[in-house]
């Protein structure tokens, strides 16, 4: 597993700050990745990246205003799944 960076975060950073309407989904820890926070925009536009913990994700999300769930929880938004079928018929 690769650990997150500052590249990770300055990622994240520019989503938020770019996008309209982001909410956080933040994915635990598996046998195979880290810890992830999944950033998806009001129209299902997403991205993904590990970070530190579980509270740094929650934080990172409150810090930038924008709401955030436990992915185990509720899973992923319908708009991001409309957005990747959109993207992979090249609508996008």
């Amino acid at each position: 597993m690769r650990a997150s960076d500052g590249e990770d975060v300055r990622h994240l950073e520019r989503f938020v700050t770019t996008k309209q309407g982001v909410e956080g989904f933040v994915e635990p820890r598996t046998a195979v990745n880290d810890v992830t926070l999944l950033l998806v925009a009001h129209d299902g536009e997403w991205t993904r990246r590990r970070v530190p913990s579980v509270k740094w994700a929650h934080d990172f999300a409150n810090r930038h205003q924008v709401p955030s769930y436990d992915a185990a929880v509720v899973g992923v938004p319908q708009r991001m799944r409309d957005y990747n079928r959109r993207k992979k018929a090249g609508g996008i």
